[in-house]
């Protein structure tokens, strides 16, 4: 099974954070299940990704739309996002590993998204509204590490964006077949084991389901 694993976290090498534990429990199920599995895995706070700037992809789009020329700087930034969304559709397996980071997805990915969130490529626009191009059968499992719960009915259940976003571009605009989401939470009020008792679960059924024929 060909997965794209991509690590959120911009303290990626540091085993003490429960995202990163969080990304090596599902390499291990990952490897005892598909032992000859095609799984890539991204840090993406040790590359250079192409952001929405005057000078970066808000410049090339423009040019783009009207056929102007790149500079050759720009030829370079608009390479550099096409490798990332192609990247990312040769896989229809797509993991993503990460903290919550106040209330939101870590700045980081969401430059990810602006380079796999393209028109024509994986959605389009119609007069009835857009339309997901990445109907596939392709899947998103989301891990997330939170310090705070999400999940007790109370202010904070509101405050939930992070995995209502991703679920809703993913599935909504891009149109994956399905989303599951692994929670290893209140990892600031809870004791290692009172969270592993309830994350472990969580990855245990979200991995199952996230590769079930």
């Amino acid at each position: 099974m060909k997965t794209l694993l991509i690590n959120a976290h911009p303290d990626f090498t540091n085993h003490n954070h429960f995202s990163v534990q969080l990304q090596e429990k599902f390499v291990e199920k990952y490897r005892e299940k598909f032992s000859d599995g095609e799984l890539t895995v991204i840090n993406l706070y040790e590359m250079n990704i192409p952001r929405i700037e005057a000078d970066g992809l808000l410049a090339i789009w423009d040019k783009q739309r009207v056929g102007e020329m790149l500079s050759p700087v720009e030829t370079v930034i608009a390479q550099q996002s096409a490798a990332f969304l192609a990247q990312f559709k040769e896989h229809h397996r797509i993991v993503i590993s990460t903290p919550l980071h106040n209330f939101n997805i870590t700045s980081r990915l969401k430059d990810y998204m602006d380079n796999i969130l393209i028109a024509r490529e994986t959605f389009k626009y119609t007069e009835s509204g857009s339309v997901g191009l990445m109907t596939d059968d392709y899947r998103l499992l989301l891990m997330q590490a939170s310090g705070g719960i999400y999940t007790n009915n109370d202010r904070y259940t509101a405050l939930d964006f992070a995995p209502n976003y991703l679920k809703e571009v993913f599935t909504n605009i891009m149109g994956f077949n399905q989303f599951d989401l692994v929670r290893a939470q209140g990892t600031n009020v809870l004791s290692a084991d009172e969270v592993w008792e309830t994350a472990d679960l969580s990855l245990e059924e979200g991995f199952r389901h996230f590769y079930e024929e």
